[in-house]
Order: C-alpha cells, then structure tokens, then sequence
C-alpha cells in the first residue's frame, strides 16, 4: 500500500473510532523482587499524537514501553491499545503496531532488502519494501549484509523494519542514537509525515530537542510515576521563567563562595533557584533587567563570578529540575 493510500485507510479507521485513546493505561503497576518499575500508571495517549516519555535509568519507563509493547505483562491495571488488549487482541495488534527497539539484532548474512522482505512477510498489509528502502535512506546499502552495517545504519535498518507493516501505532526507542545530525534531521521529517498520516508515535529520547521538536505532549517519569505531563511549551512555562542564569561563584580569597539564596529569591524577576555541583541556575524573568540586579547583589555579597551564562529556558532546565538530573548523563 502506498504512502497515500495508508493515509486514507488510517483516516477512515479514525472516524469509526471516534476520540478513543490510541493508547491507555489505568492503575498499572509492575514490580521486580522489592523493587517497584511501575507505580500505578494513569497516562492516555490520544490518535495522531507523538508522545515523548522521558525519564533518567531506573524511572520505570522502558518497563512501561514494554507493557505496552506486549513484551511484558503488568502485575496489576488495564492497558488498551487501539481499542484491543494484549489479553484478547495480540493477533491484531501486531498487525497495527510497530515497534523499534533500542536494540535490534538481525541475523547478519542477510542482507538490508532481504531483512525488510522478511519483516513485510509478517504482516497482512504494508508499504513497498522499495518505499521502506528509501524512507531509511539505505538505497546504496540494499545489498549489504547487515553484519557491514554501522551502528546508524543498524538503526535506520530498525526503524524501516517498525514502517514497514504501515503501523497505526508506532512505538521508537531511542531512534536516533547513533545518527549523525543529517540523519537525525531526516527522521524528524519522516516522523512529521506519519503523524500528518494519522499515525500514533510513543517516543523516548535521550535527545531534549528532539522532544521540544517532535513531540505533541511529554510525559517526565521518575521512580515508576509521572512528575509532569503536558507540551513541552507548557512545561517549559511551568519553572516559571522565560530564561536560565547560569554561574558559578568564588569568595574574596578565590575560594569557594557561599552565596545568600534568600537574597538572590529577593531579585525582581526571580522565579527559582537551584545549586548542583557548585553551579547556581536562576530561572528568570526579562533577562535584560534582572542580570545586572545579580551582579549587583553578588557584589554586596562579596562574591566573584568564575563562569557565567544565559539561556532560553528549555524542556532539559524541566527535567533537572524535577529529576535532579541531566538525561543525557543518566
């Protein structure tokens, strides 16, 4: 089936389905041993949405993904995909579904097309094998056996193997991890054209700009529950600043200084603050007035900058400052 066609199919699947949720879950909860991955989980993803969960190692959410997936059962909760369960529905949705995982291994003497020839023969419908070839931009390595690949290239293979059944729902594991900055740039087009086709897209990131990008609404997780959940505009919105105040402070003798938070807090225009590492980060009103307002009262304070920087406040300043953490690092 061509590009177009699955567009009209997913299209008019959507108005006999209504408004119901591509994908939910309700009160699900697993455990491991004494540990805890999934807290009882409320989330609803709606049709035609790319979704972005996030979360440091360890915050429950490539379990979660899994449950969903049908890779994992829950210990407890309700998870529906596409109006079907994994209980009663499995055939079906795996027809409906694709899935890239983080990793992906294929048999290595086969070669690019005969792995996607393979993948197209699961499924009752799809698109071209030739139309997959080239949504992955692997047209010069269609008769190379996978075991030549690069580690992007594996990747770009993985994900033309999740497109290739013409998925309604569309779940991306770190999709590019591995890629340079063109092709990252290229799957963020192919990932606007299947949401422009109707298509549903669960999408982790180590990658914040790809969420700030790509992603409808984002869910942030930690220790098996949701902390945020909303646009990336919204939660970017709720630190309660426009920008970031970086810097880094020493005292009169060029040791460490210790400034004066309650001070700082006093600022016009201050909305938070934070400390890790020795680095201060301000979240900040009309950066124009209060910058020199902090310079000023670091003077008063006796205090010298050893690094200073602004930025505009971005989805990574959210998830540090609800995780403590930086995702990329994790």
């Amino acid at each position: 089936m061509t590009g177009s066609g699955a567009a009209a199919v997913l299209h008019a699947e959507s108005r006999t389905q209504g408004n119901s949720p591509a994908l939910s879950l309700c009160g699900v909860r697993k455990a491991f041993a004494d540990v805890i991955a999934v807290n009882g989980l409320d989330l609803e993803m709606a049709r035609a949405e790319c979704f972005g969960l996030l979360g440091p190692n360890g915050a429950g959410k490539t379990t979660t993904i899994e449950i969903c997936e049908g890779l994992t059962a829950p210990d407890e909760g309700q998870v529906e995909l596409l109006g079907l369960n994994w209980r009663n529905g499995a055939g079906e949705l795996r027809q409906r579904i694709g899935v890239q995982l983080q990793e992906t291994q294929f048999p290595e003497k086969l070669t690019v097309e005969e792995v996607l020839r393979l993948f197209r023969s699961f499924f009752r419908r799809g698109i071209p094998v030739e139309e997959s070839i080239q949504s992955a931009q692997l047209e010069e390595k269609r008769g190379a056996r996978v075991g030549t690949l690069s580690g992007g290239q594996r990747q770009r293979l993985a994900m033309a193997c999740a497109l290739v059944g013409d998925p309604e729902l569309l779940f991306l594991d770190e999709p590019t991890t591995g890629l340079d900055p063109q092709a990252r740039r290229h799957l963020w087009d192919l990932v606007d054209r299947l949401k422009q086709a109707g298509r549903t897209i669960i999408l982790t990131t180590h990658y914040m700009e790809e969420a700030e990008r790509l992603c409808d609404r984002v869910a942030i997780m930690d220790h098996g529950r949701i902390l945020a959940l909303g646009t990336p505009q919204q939660l970017i919105a709720s630190i309660g600043g426009e920008h970031i105040v970086e810097f880094a402070i020493t005292g009169h003798e060029s040791g460490v200084g210790v400034a004066d938070v309650a001070r700082l807090y006093a600022i016009p225009g201050v909305q938070s603050h934070r400390s890790d590492a020795g680095l201060h980060q301000l979240s900040v009103r009309e950066l124009h007035t209060v910058v020199p307002r902090i310079f000023a009262e670091l003077d008063r304070q006796g205090l010298h900058m050893s690094e200073f920087r602004t930025h505009s406040a971005t989805l990574e300043d959210v998830f540090v400052g609800l995780t403590g953490r930086n995702l990329r690092d994790e």
